[in-house]
């Protein structure tokens, strides 16, 4: 009898048991890694709200087509706010459009909003899309069109600023707007690319009563 009991409790009999508690270690890490994809998979497949699109007055099929361009949370917050600024459906389908061609989150619902409320045209805003330009700088923008610059010079200056070259300032221009110069005389002077340094000569010249053709005459863009 006690010989039987040396062979069962022989370490051959003993490692029967330890096969049995790895198993049940592994399944509890399948269990938990289980659980884990499973919580995982849940955030994956929440709804979007696109409920404030909605709120906003967008149409639903223009919400299932930016749907369709994958747009995100923070999208929905920020095309919220230009479509409440007065951005059109199909304007929201062609900003989301371009900034999905630049390779960027679209971001700029506070830009487009403001620049559509001081009066800059839909084309424009879109257009200032495409040429990168409703950044931080969209302020100065702004302020042009306050001073009853036209969306013109609002663009040009833009597409200087974005092609890195010399411009006047939204200040000098409101300025020069201001001693009288007709609007096809700061548009011509905001395409040659005069430099901000001469708008004070300008300005100078326009108060001893220089006329326009003259002054376009002298002063040399880049």
């Amino acid at each position: 009898m006690e010989s039987v009991r040396k062979i069962f409790a022989s370490p051959l009999a003993l490692g029967m048991k330890r096969p049995l508690r790895r198993s049940a270690g592994f399944a509890s890490i399948l269990l938990v890694c289980a659980l884990a994809a499973s919580i995982s998979a849940c955030k994956r497949v929440q709804p979007l709200d696109t409920k404030p699109l909605d709120g906003a007055g967008m149409a639903y099929d223009t919400i299932k087509q930016l749907q369709s361009l994958e747009i995100t949370a923070p999208e929905v917050a920020e095309m919220t706010k230009a479509r409440q600024g007065g951005l059109s459906d199909a304007g929201c389908m062609q900003i989301l459009q371009i900034y999905r061609s630049h390779g960027k989150p679209f971001d700029a619902g506070d830009a487009v909003s403001g620049l559509l409320q001081v009066g800059v045209s839909e084309p424009v805003v879109l257009e200032l899309a495409k040429i990168d330009q409703l950044g931080i700088g969209y302020g100065e923008l702004q302020a042009m069109r306050l001073a009853g610059l036209s969306d013109a010079i609002v663009l040009e200056v833009a597409r200087r600023h974005a092609e890195g070259k010399s411009v006047l300032s939204g200040a000098s221009l409101a300025m020069l707007k201001n001693t009288g110069l007709r609007e096809s005389t700061l548009l011509e002077l905001t395409r040659r690319g005069v430099p901000d340094s001469q708008a004070a000569s300008i300005i100078a010249m326009r108060r001893r009563g220089v006329k326009e053709q003259e002054i376009l005459r002298k002063v040399a863009g880049s």
